[in-house]
């Protein structure tokens, strides 16, 4: 009897995890988050999606989209102060994108730093036929999942043309690819954190985000005028890997920082001691 128990649970999870694979498979083809895979490993429509960073280049602030009211904007309207998140989805996936889109949303909620107040997002679909009103939609499930003051003015859901789309895109070097046959977009999983001028600072890669290497690529994106004294001690602590879009721990500054530490406590535990000595208050000086 435990052996058959044993054999039907074995079949039921076999049965499960291949269901899985077989639901998974569309967005695990388009999910590249690793720009250096094998080109001859991948399908033919994916040779050509990939992510090409081009960390310090400046994207074209002048570019014309819609917003999420269907007024015409620029990207100049969402630098100048603050540093930005650009996301590229489209509003119609199945799959990836939203798991982007929330990703981001979850880390955005376990930083201190605000949406609209210390720093922008701006989303823009890679399909010229979403509409104004699905980018509406967007903007009210997420902001709405923010749940902070604010969100609606800082984070933007964008719709163009194809031109602008691929102009924009081709800046960041994000390469994406239409399916025909599915009707559907083949791209990255990727975010990208701007300047306040519009240059590219860091890519970060997946479709969930350390919500510390997020803090960090925005404190450092602002050349530090957001965040807090913490942020900085951390940000010369940690060094950013363009490779893998991380933060590692800089064991060199750590130890630096530890023995600056060990110095200044030293330091102040002299002057104590020195005081104590050659201070009586009830004798007087000692000297």
């Amino acid at each position: 009897m435990r052996f058959r128990e044993n054999l039907n649970q074995t079949w039921l999870v076999a049965a499960v995890l291949a269901a899985t694979f077989i639901a998974c498979a569309p967005s695990a083809t388009a999910q590249l988050t690793d720009p250096t895979q094998t080109i001859g490993m991948r399908p033919e429509l994916l040779k050509d999606v990939g992510v090409d960073q081009k960390l310090n280049s400046s994207i074209p602030l002048d570019l014309n989209f819609r917003d999420e009211h269907n007024n015409a904007v620029t990207l100049a309207q969402y630098f100048g102060t603050k540093p930005v998140i650009l996301t590229l989805v489209y509003y119609n996936c199945p799959m990836l994108c939203t798991q982007i889109l929330n990703g981001l949303d979850r880390s955005l909620q376990e930083i201190p730093l605000s949406v609209g107040k210390d720093f922008n997002v701006v989303t823009v679909s890679i399909d010229p036929t979403d509409k104004p009103r699905l980018a509406e939609a967007k903007q009210a499930v997420y902001t709405g999942m923010y749940r902070r003051a604010g969100a609606a003015d800082g984070w933007h859901f964008l719709t163009g043309d194809d031109p602008q789309i691929k102009q924009l895109a081709d800046s960041v070097g994000f390469r994406y690819a239409f399916d025909p046959d599915s009707h559907q977009y083949a791209h990255a999983s990727v975010i990208m954190v701007l300047t306040p001028q519009g240059k590219i600072s860091k890519y970060f890669y997946g479709v969930s985000f350390p919500s510390r290497d997020l803090r960090l690529g925005l404190v450092d994106a602002s050349s530090g005028k957001i965040g807090s004294p913490a942020d900085e001690i951390l940000l010369y602590c940690y060094h950013y890997d363009p490779h893998t879009g991380k933060y590692g721990l800089l064991i060199s500054h750590v130890l630096q920082l530890g023995g600056l530490a060990t110095i200044l406590v030293g330091g102040i535990f002299l002057i104590v001691l020195f005081r104590s000595g050659h201070h009586d208050p009830l004798h007087g000086s000692k000297a």
